[in-house]
């Protein structure tokens, strides 16, 4: 039973880490055409970096401990903003070029499934594992 109960606990612990990536692919397709953000910019593409946790269990002295996965950071993509000539935009500058961000939606979408898909692949594995649990009360009682 400690068993199904620590592997829930790693299952839920990727559940989070991709809640967090399905939110950041949310908030890169609605700022695609955002030009100006607050700091006069056009929006930068971000990224969720994973740490598998297996890491931490090597440094650690828990052996027992299973590797779970978890948000290491969110970083700024790095690549330059996407220039596009649109000289009736109110932010085209002098030439008539617009900054826009560097965010390639078809990219953003295939991220967007990968996270959906593997959100859903670990919400099997919480049911499934609720499911054991409850059977084997079950057989206890008998």
């Amino acid at each position: 039973m400690i068993q199904i109960l620590s592997g829930i606990q790693n299952t839920t612990a990727a559940l989070q880490a991709e809640q967090t990536r399905l939110d950041v692919i949310s908030q890169n397709i609605a700022n695609v055409n955002t030009t100006r953000g607050i700091d006069g910019k056009p929006y930068q593409r971000q990224v969720v970096v994973f740490e598998n946790a297996l890491q931490q269990a090597m440094n650690s002295d828990n052996s027992n401990a299973l590797p779970t996965l978890r948000v290491a950071r969110i970083e700024t993509d790095k690549r330059d903003p996407i220039q596009i000539y649109d000289p009736g935009h109110p932010d085209a500058d002098a030439r008539g070029m617009v900054s826009m961000p560097n965010i390639n939606i078809h990219e953003e979408m295939a991220d967007l499934i990968s996270a959906s898909r593997t959100f859903e692949a670990n919400l099997a594995v919480v049911k499934n594992s609720r499911s054991m649990a409850m059977q084997t009360l079950a057989m206890g009682r008998h």
